[in-house]
């Protein structure tokens, strides 16, 4: 057979190499065809399609160099015949040849880049980022799947527009690829995100908080546990504020909108903060300190200086692991849970809140230990009631899967949300009454600094006042309220120990 190529490339290793390269390039263009006319249902098609086989490919091509170095250099020595190849055009064969070569290394560069172009789209997808690695993504995507952010990429927070950003993202996902395949990856994952994009680079580009005004309605509905899951409704007018410069107001002026607020925290969930810094407009700083905790200025100097942006109290805005309570409530109120089912807010906060080691185990035990309680306490309500409760039996296991997950140790009480401050420090991070300046002025921790009660609705009584009302605990614990923090009573049993701050 008539050789149509200079002689160094027919050795064993370039022709391994080449045949390799063109089987993962025919495999590629039938998959690629695949996914254009009839789509991929399963995730990892498009890994094979985009990153793995291209991935080979190029592999092989790679083979075939080297061994064209090697053939070189065995010509060199003579030990193969050194000659060029003669291309005369006005050949017909030669002409069809350099033909064929230069279409098809054009067709190859053009898939190559649409193949690449494929491979950045999907290594953007949600279902990328939350279902290639299921079982450490898993907490994540499903918390995100019912978050007010459901239809927001994970791209769009995480990376955001621009190519540094997408850069590092990727050579964090090397490691974070490394710490999957071989296991090294921590349970939970760790929070918050170390190097996380500026807000105002993600965030803000939806939400406008200089063009935020006045104040927001929210209404909680609470059922106490007692026999009777007795309703309680909070009213309270959110001061969101917003505005920019002179009329700057309410929460959002912590920002940078007339202010500039920036604080250092003693330990790495940043729940700890023991100096607060202030500069408004004119230049001025305000610094408050809390005088009770072991921090001196040198660990000042050494330590971690934010500025205050959304991201420090809105720490949660897609990844939500509600508390039972919560949840329940949430059940309850819209009719999921049966609240003529005795005892039910405080059973099933106490099913949801036990330990398990699998969302199997979970799922059977719930029913198990719900069933039993019910039907050794209450055998006249599950005379008829018994399709109440196996109903709220589904919407507790169906609590349970959307906010615990045993295997990646993750759960309302692995992560902060800042935004709650009766289950977590939240707001009393800072506004506690120790942080003082140096003449005594305090961050106050009054709740009309941020909110007033406008309607509480209690034990049938409805008291409404658009000027603001005290607050009345939805169940009586005298004064005791003012002076414990909500979290004492409503978070973890046994909060764990913060880990020191990164230096």
């Amino acid at each position: 057979m008539k050789r149509r190529l200079p002689a160094i490339f027919y050795n064993p290793i370039t022709l391994f190499g080449m045949t390799w390269a063109l089987v993962m390039f025919i495999l590629t263009l039938v998959l690629i065809a695949m996914d254009l006319f009839g789509g991929f249902s399963n995730n990892y098609s498009g890994i094979i399609t985009y990153l793995i086989l291209p991935s080979l490919m190029f592999f092989g091509v790679f083979i075939g160099i080297i061994g064209l170095i090697r053939a070189r250099k065995k010509q060199k020595k003579g030990e193969i015949p050194e000659e060029l190849p003669i291309i005369d055009l006005n050949k017909p064969k030669h002409r069809a040849t350099v033909t064929s070569v230069a279409v098809g290394g054009l067709v190859l560069m053009a898939l190559s880049g649409f193949g690449s172009y494929k491979g950045y789209e999907y290594t953007e997808t949600v279902q990328f980022c939350g279902t290639t690695c299921h079982s450490l993504m898993e907490p994540e995507y499903t918390a995100y799947q019912a978050s007010p952010h459901a239809r927001v990429t994970c791209a769009g927070c995480h990376i955001g527009s621009g190519v540094d950003y997408y850069v590092k993202s990727k050579l964090s996902g090397s490691y974070q690829v490394y710490s999957t395949i071989f296991n090294k990856y921590e349970r939970p994952i760790k929070t918050p995100i170390a190097n996380l994009r500026p807000a105002k680079e993600t965030c803000e580009q939806c939400h406008w908080p200089k063009k935020f005004f006045a104040e927001k309605l929210l209404t909680h509905n609470y059922y106490l546990s007692d026999e009777q899951n007795s309703e309680v409704s909070l009213s309270m007018l959110i001061k969101i504020g917003g505005g920019d410069g002179n009329e700057a107001q309410g929460i959002h002026a912590h920002m940078y909108l007339n202010s500039t607020m920036t604080y250092i925290a003693s330990d790495y969930e940043r729940q700890n903060i023991p100096y607060v810094e202030m500069k408004d407009k004119s230049g001025k700083v305000t610094i408050y300190r809390d005088p009770e905790a072991k921090f001196t200025d040198a660990d000042i100097a050494k330590g971690e200086r934010r500025t205050v942006d959304c991201i420090d109290c809105h720490n949660r805005p897609t990844h939500i692991f509600n508390p039972p309570d919560r949840s329940v409530n949430k059940a309850l109120s819209s009719g999921a849970i049966d609240k003529t089912i005795p005892e039910i807010k405080s059973k099933a906060v106490e099913v949801l809140n036990a330990s398990y080691k699998t969302p199997v185990e979970a799922t059977d035990k719930i029913a198990t230990e719900l069933k039993k309680y019910y039907q050794e306490t209450y055998a006249d309500f599950m005379k008829e009631g018994a399709g109440k409760l196996d109903a709220a039996i589904k919407a507790v296991q169906g609590i349970y899967r959307q906010n615990f997950f045993p295997i990646m140790k993750t759960d309302w009480r692995s992560h902060y949300d800042n935004l709650d401050h009766m289950h977590n420090n939240g707001c009393f991070r800072c506004h506690n009454d120790r942080l003082k300046t140096d003449t005594g002025k305090v961050i106050s921790k009054n709740c009309n600094t941020c909110h007033k009660f406008v309607e509480i609705k209690k034990d049938g009584v409805v008291k409404s006042d658009y000027k603001g009302l005290a607050f009345d605990h939805p169940m009586d614990v005298g004064d005791e309220w003012k002076t414990t923090p909500c979290k004492d009573c409503h978070g973890p049993e046994q909060p764990e120990e913060p880990e020191p701050a990164a230096k």
